[in-house]
């Protein structure tokens, strides 16, 4: 590809982070949410668990589509699903139909994450895709970290269902600068006839490819469980408002970043391999750190609820910092043998670690017993069994 094709970096981490966004910026609204919709709260923390579903299916079906018709027209009708997914999402009026407008919200979205990968791959190569895959996870795991701010924000003003009229609003903008700058990074002459069962099959076979797959979806598990339970644990709990609790992620959001622009200085002297091995080093050690002081708070010796506040943020800080590490460069490693067949071998990868995601977030609905112990236990078992991952599926 020509100099003058390559997509703007930048817009490539808007792409995918807009869907990122949806996510979590309703998350310090879901103890509003429960009580407008008269739903019990696991069932509200359930709305994060079928958009990850949602996004799962979605990424399933954007791949093959746009190895067919190519990246840009299918990257402006999932764009124009998931503004239509915002606005059923705004007009619901019970559980049943926010869960329903959800779904379509991330089916739309998807296409942030399998195009975004897919597009980059398209145009990055070598170290340089190892950089932009940076710059992609940085997104991957901030723009989550800040859709609280975002949201706490905008509901202690407007209330809850205004956050998804600013998402319309953002990806209406998102829409017209794809519109308008994003070139089309898979050629006519590149498109080729692929059979997902063949593909399906070489994917499933592959120790590595499993390995990562389940290493992003680990990650990103951790994440989400915390941005679905962490609005009980910090708010109904421990006391925030959901305005500071939504400003408590701008501190998770900077650690974040940190971590990305660490693995971006780090590429220039150890593999991507050695660096995901230290993300998933520091998400351990955090872990075992905020399960600790989690322990002894709620069966030894009661510490200050400030204290608590403050270890639980810094823990998931630093757990953050270590994710941004693990997931960029995992995610750059997993389908390096697959450029043939990027786009529908990103969808089926796709399809594999956001059902994974959607089954933790699942499983940390289903911890959710109103006491602080689940969360950071929860964190540290996911953590043990990453690093096992590693060394049996990866390492070897």
């Amino acid at each position: 590809m020509t100099h003058a094709l390559l997509p703007a970096l930048w817009l490539i981490v808007l792409i995918v982070g807009l869907p990122q966004l949806s996510e979590t910026v309703y998350t310090p609204s879901l103890p509003d949410i429960a009580h407008a919709l008269h739903a019990a709260e696991s069932m509200v923390e359930y709305t994060l668990t079928i958009y990850l579903f949602g996004f799962a299916i979605g990424t399933l079906f954007w791949g093959k589509l746009s190895d067919h018709f190519g990246r840009k027209p299918c990257v402006l009708a999932g764009l124009f699903i998931f503004i239509l997914g915002c606005i059923g999402c705004y007009f619901s009026s019970t559980i049943e139909m926010l869960m329903i407008s959800r779904f379509i919200q991330a089916f739309g979205g998807s296409i942030g994450s399998v195009l975004g990968q897919a597009i980059c791959r398209d145009s990055f190569h070598g170290p340089s895709l190892g950089k932009a895959y940076a710059s992609i996870g940085s997104g991957l795991a901030i723009f989550p970290a800040i859709g609280p701010v975002i949201g706490g924000v905008i509901a202690q003003h407007f209330g809850w269902a205004s956050i998804f009229l600013s998402l319309v609003l953002f990806a209406i903008i998102l829409t017209l600068l794809v519109a308008k700058l994003l070139p089309e990074t898979h050629q006519v002459a590149n498109r080729q006839s692929v059979s997902i069962l063949e593909i399906s099959s070489s994917l499933l076979k592959n120790k590595k490819v499993i390995g990562f797959g389940l290493i992003v979806s680990a990650c990103n598990g951790i994440s989400f469980s915390y941005f679905a339970e962490g609005s009980f644990y910090l708010i109904k709990i421990l006391g925030l408002t959901p305005s500071e609790y939504g400003l408590s992620f701008i501190a998770i959001a900077a650690a974040t970043m940190m971590g990305g622009i660490l693995s971006k200085k780090l590429h220039n002297h150890h593999t991507a391999k050695t660096i995901m091995g230290y993300g998933l080093v520091i998400i351990l050690a955090s872990a075992s750190i905020f399960s600790l002081f989690t322990v002894i708070h709620t069966n030894i010796l009661p510490f200050p609820t400030n204290l608590m506040i403050g270890i639980t943020i810094l823990s998931q800080m630093s757990i953050m910092f270590g994710i941004c590490m693990a997931t960029s460069n995992a995610l750059a490693l997993a389908l390096a043998d697959y450029k043939w067949c990027i786009g529908t071998a990103s969808s089926l990868f796709g399809f594999f670690y956001y059902s994974l995601i959607s089954l933790f977030t699942l499983g940390m609905g289903a911890l959710h017993n109103d006491t602080l112990l689940p969360m950071p236990l929860y964190f540290l078992g996911i953590s043990l069994f990453m690093l096992i991952v590693q060394k049996f599926m990866i390492s070897r």
